[in-house]
């Protein structure tokens, strides 16, 4: 029988699978900044009698952060794909303009590193650009280190 992993062993081996996991589907933990903690997103409608609806900011958060996370992988498909440079540059500009449409969101986020970038800003937090392309942070990291 094989000795028992030490607690040590034990939260390193897990710290590094969810690193790994992280690294390579994008998904990253996101605070809220500060300010949001606790707070909710309340939708109040225009007409008079209908009831508005109450969202923690938490929950919003988290429900903007899945379409980030899927577009981040949506990019790695795409620098991985096979297709045409051309085609890829398209694809990207389509990305990039997702990412441009989510910029309002920014205001949620405590980290720099997790806040929207579109195509008209600068991509210092986020990834750098490369032959027409942005790469993730989380790319650019463990292709030029």
């Amino acid at each position: 029988m094989a000795p028992a992993m030490s607690q040590h062993m034990d939260h390193e081996l897990d710290a590094t699978i969810r690193r790994f996991i992280r690294d390579e589907t994008g998904l990253t933990p996101v605070v809220a900044a500060a300010k949001w903690r606790g707070g909710q997103l309340v939708l109040r409608p225009g007409k008079p009698g209908v009831q508005e609806k109450a969202l923690p900011i938490d929950t919003f958060l988290n429900r903007v952060v899945m379409p980030r996370n899927r577009l981040r992988t949506l990019e790695q498909q795409v620098h991985a794909s096979e297709m045409p440079d051309d085609q890829k540059i398209m694809l990207q500009g389509y990305i990039t303009g997702c990412y441009g449409s989510l910029t309002s969101c920014n205001v949620l986020f405590a980290n720099d590193d997790d806040k929207f970038v579109g195509s008209g800003g600068d991509c210092s937090g986020y990834g750098l650009r490369t032959t027409g392309w942005l790469l993730p942070s989380y790319l650019s990291a463990r292709l030029f280190d």
